[in-house]
């Protein structure tokens, strides 16, 4: 029975896998075709932009702190406290800012767009597009991703901003170092393949939010309790393929960078 058990769960995953990379596809080149829902993708933007605002704004000003904190600590014992700026711009803009903002972004809207898509799945208002001639993957999907890449890349961008003023908060009012000396290390340190680097990530962030979370409220099944099994499953795997897309990012981008 275990056997039986085992094949049964990998033949799933196969077929997920397989049913998500051709939805994926067929969503990335509907991002170049016409017709293009700017009302809707207004609507999404301000959904996922200006609603996670707040968890961007308190998780990437706390980041920064605890990265001011933890590394004053460290370099310390070896005289270079003042070096701080330098590591938590760097880290901020390197890797923590994209991928905490991906996460954080992912946390709240891809279990959105699963909940939302599940539940018209459920009470077959998709079935009703269809009869009426509208494509879903069009009026549905394509708005969210289109919405969630660019938002996300902004709210990286504010993700980063505010890492540098927690970061400074913490070296000013606890650690009693020169403000003035922290921007400034922070300013020089950075290069133009730092910045890119840390810009280039929430686009594949949020392609990974939007089609995953979309992906599993289409593929919804079981009534209610099928919608919270695809809550959970988007964002589940909306977070582990954003670390993993970090991973191989990072790499393509220290190659071209070299």
């Amino acid at each position: 029975m275990a056997i039986i058990s085992i094949e049964g769960n990998a033949k799933q995953l196969v077929l997920t896998v397989q049913e998500y990379s051709l939805f994926a596809w067929r969503a990335f080149l509907n991002l170049f075709r016409p017709p293009i829902y700017v009302v809707d993708f207004l609507l999404q933007s301000d959904i996922i932009g200006f609603g996670s605002i707040p968890i961007c704004v308190l998780s990437g000003f706390f980041t920064g702190g605890v990265l001011a904190l933890q590394s004053a600590a460290t370099l310390a014992s070896f005289g270079a406290t003042a070096v701080t700026g330098r590591f938590v711009a760097l880290t901020m803009f390197r890797e923590l800012g994209p991928v905490l903002t991906g996460v954080m972004v992912s946390g709240r809207n891809a279990s959105s767009m699963a909940s939302e898509l599940g539940s018209m799945v459920v009470t077959e208002q998709i079935d009703a597009m269809r009869a009426l001639g509208v494509d879903p993957l069009r009026k549905l999907v394509t708005p969210r991703i289109f919405a969630c890449i660019t938002m996300l890349f902004f709210l990286t961008i504010l993700s980063d901003f505010m890492g540098i003023l927690g970061g400074a908060f913490v070296t000013v009012f606890m650690n009693h170092q020169n403000g003035t000396q922290y921007f400034s290390m922070a300013w020089e340190s950075l290069r133009y393949p730092d910045v890119i680097q840390g810009l280039v990530k929430p686009l594949f962030s949020g392609y990974i939010i939007a089609s995953i979370g979309c992906f599993y409220g289409l593929k919804t099944t079981g009534g209610t309790q099928g919608v919270g099994r695809a809550t959970i499953q988007a964002v589940v795997w909306s977070s582990v393929f954003i670390i993993v897309a970090d991973f191989f990012v990072t790499r393509i981008m220290l190659f071209i960078f070299s």
